[in-house]
């Protein structure tokens, strides 16, 4: 008998190493899959765009004409966008964490508003459009300008924000604010001094994510009505901008061959922007990684 059961447990043992095996090998065809999806579409963009990365190509707007189309009203129309989406994005994002996780009772109400922002996180960008072509273009008459486009980005990742950066303040551990109680230290001091020091990496980690997506996006930009060609750069907050995914969406979708090399350099313009953007943020994250 207890042969038998030994038996029975070595081919229990036997089929679960099997099914080991197989599922490694599935997961290692998906990664070598998607690696060489993401080589060859890299290698195509940098082939057909490196060549079109000019002087000229930074200072001259856009065209018609594919030897004369230039990025620079696209990226600093984004640079502008990303200056109103960022602090908005982050205050409200973060505050808003703080609150419900520190402040906020448990009771089912709260619980709804949590359930509902992270169901939010999964919604379309275009509904975000519509959203923000209807309260801030036509209900405050802001129009397509950097400050409409603006609101609308940080209300399509502030619920990625608020998530993240609740993941981030729950994940500090409950002694570290008792001690910090114990020497005395109001709650509002303990959030300040202890919570969020602590909780940062993990809140600039879905910051990062949620910025990288309201740099790509174009869905909203295109509901609002932001141009896609304009012979002139930002002034104010309420002046008439175009971005670089409008650009890059563009020069897509025309015809002329030519125009399919200039929107692989206008792609690589916006990775260097969103590489740039990233390191900064990783940087900072590191940083307090060390010190906390």
């Amino acid at each position: 008998m207890k042969y038998v059961n030994q038996e029975s447990v070595l081919k229990k043992m036997n089929s679960r190493l099997n099914v080991n095996r197989v599922f490694k090998v599935i997961f290692l065809f998906a990664t070598l899959f998607a690696l060489v999806a993401l080589g060859i579409l890299f290698y195509r963009i940098i082939t057909q765009g490196v060549g079109y990365i000019t002087p000229e190509f930074f200072q001259n707007y856009g065209s018609r004409f594919p030897a004369k189309a230039g990025i620079k009203a696209a990226l600093i129309g984004s640079i502008w966008l990303m200056c109103v989406v960022a602090p908005i994005s982050l205050i409200l994002g973060v505050g808003t964490a703080i609150y419900l996780e520190e402040y906020a009772k448990k009771n089912k109400l709260n619980d709804f508003i949590r359930m509902n922002i992270s169901n939010l996180a999964g919604v379309p960008s275009v509904v975000f459009g519509l959203l923000g072509l209807t309260i801030f273009v036509r209900a405050l008459a802001l129009g397509n300008s950097v400050l409409a486009a603006g609101f609308t980005m940080s209300l399509l990742i502030l619920p990625v924000i608020i998530v993240g950066s609740q993941e981030a303040i729950r994940a500090v551990p409950q002694d570290v604010r008792e001690a910090s109680y114990g020497m005395g230290a109001t709650k509002w001091q303990t959030i300040v001094k202890v919570v969020l020091p602590s909780a940062i990496p993990g809140i600039l980690t879905g910051a990062i994510l949620a910025l990288s997506r309201a740099v790509g996006e174009t869905a909203p930009l295109v509901v609002i009505g932001v141009p896609v060609i304009i012979q002139f750069l930002p002034e104010n907050l309420l002046s008439q901008f175009t971005a670089l995914p409008m650009q890059i969406y563009d020069w897509a979708k025309r015809p002329q061959a030519e125009f399919q090399y200039v929107a692989s350099a206008g792609i690589l313009v916006l990775m260097a922007f969103l590489l740039i953007m990233n390191s900064i943020a990783i940087f900072i994250r590191n940083k307090f990684q060390k010190r906390y």
